[in-house]
């Protein structure tokens, strides 16, 4: 189908940013799709997308006004990796297909018109599949206003990304944020999580009282928009810890991965696993072929395959 530039007859845009509209109003005046997030229009030049902020925060979808002035929209496909096909290739191509884009607050009933806008970029980020499915990649466009000025940030991520000067950052072991509450945020926390927390309060403690100072860091690789998050650094020991609720292998494995991963950003001369329990030989054998060492309660205090490093 061929999209010209001039807008059919009798179908000139008249909404103004800040105009509150039903959703049915708006497509039998302007056409595009009653349902979902993304609306390309065949009956105007244009492509309506809709945005829910505080639902979509709850299922680790962050659109909204980012400290780099644009707004990011996440983009359509409930299940497996997002491609850029169908409603989101309508988005990436707007401009060449001379379509308006169009952005409205709510996604039924009244919705609210944000104004007009253009992709200025797009990048991928890990969310879950609907009903808290695994995760899978999403695609994020990077939208620039042309008829309203940009906002302050409003969602969880977009706040911490504003008040997160530098690439790497210390922050407190009882600031209890964790990499899922980014990605997953409505997931409940499995019993095993409950205890990777607890463990790595009760160690934290342990360290305490041995006169050192415990923290954590949050990571933001470049090009990334969601943190990692470290469970522990001992800066008198120079060991960067990673905490798990459980000594399966899955748990050891993902761990192993977290401390090299954190590792490219933190100077760290030691790494360990702190896990509830001693592993047994063959996972001992494999954090040691990486030369990361395991920790573990004690009756009194705690046992590490490294019998120097908490000395």
């Amino acid at each position: 189908m061929e999209v010209t530039s001039a807008e059919p007859a009798g179908i000139e845009w008249t909404l103004k940013p800040g105009d509150a509209i039903e959703r049915k109003q708006l497509h039998a005046r302007y056409g595009g799709r009653t349902q979902g997030g993304i609306g390309p229009s065949a009956k105007s030049p244009n492509v309506m997308i809709f945005t829910d902020p505080i639902a979509g925060e709850k299922h680790g979808y962050y659109d909204g006004w980012m400290p780099d002035g644009l707004f990011h929209y996440s983009g359509e496909g409930q299940y497996g990796d997002q491609r850029m096909l169908s409603g989101n290739a309508s988005i990436l191509n707007h401009a060449e297909e001379a379509r308006a884009l169009r952005v409205f607050q709510g996604a039924r009933g009244v919705v609210t018109y944000l104004g007009e806008f253009e992709v200025a970029g797009w990048y991928e980020a890990d969310a879950p599949e609907t009903g808290d499915g695994p995760l899978r990649k999403v695609i994020v466009f990077k939208l620039r206003p042309l008829d309203t000025e940009p906002q302050e940030p409003g969602t969880k991520l977009a706040r911490l990304l504003a008040s997160q000067p530098t690439t790497v950052m210390q922050i407190d072991v009882e600031q209890h944020e964790t990499e899922k509450s980014f990605v997953q945020p409505s997931q409940e926390p499995y019993e095993a999580e409950r205890r990777e927390g607890k463990l790595v309060q009760q160690f934290s403690d342990f360290l305490r009282l041995q006169g050192h100072t415990v923290l954590r860091h949050r990571i933001l690789p470049e090009g990334e928009t969601r943190p990692l998050l470290t469970d522990l650094y001992v800066p008198s020991l120079g060991l960067l810890v990673e905490a798990k609720g459980s000594v399966t292998r899955e748990n050891i494995r993902m761990a192993i991965g977290q401390l090299a991963d954190y590792g490219r950003f933190v100077e760290a001369p030691h790494r360990a696993v702190l896990v509830p329990s001693q592993p047994r030989g063959d996972l001992l054998d494999l954090g040691a072929s990486v030369g990361n060492s395991f920790i573990w309660p004690a009756v009194v205090g705690f046992h590490c395959t490294d019998p120097n490093l908490l000395h």
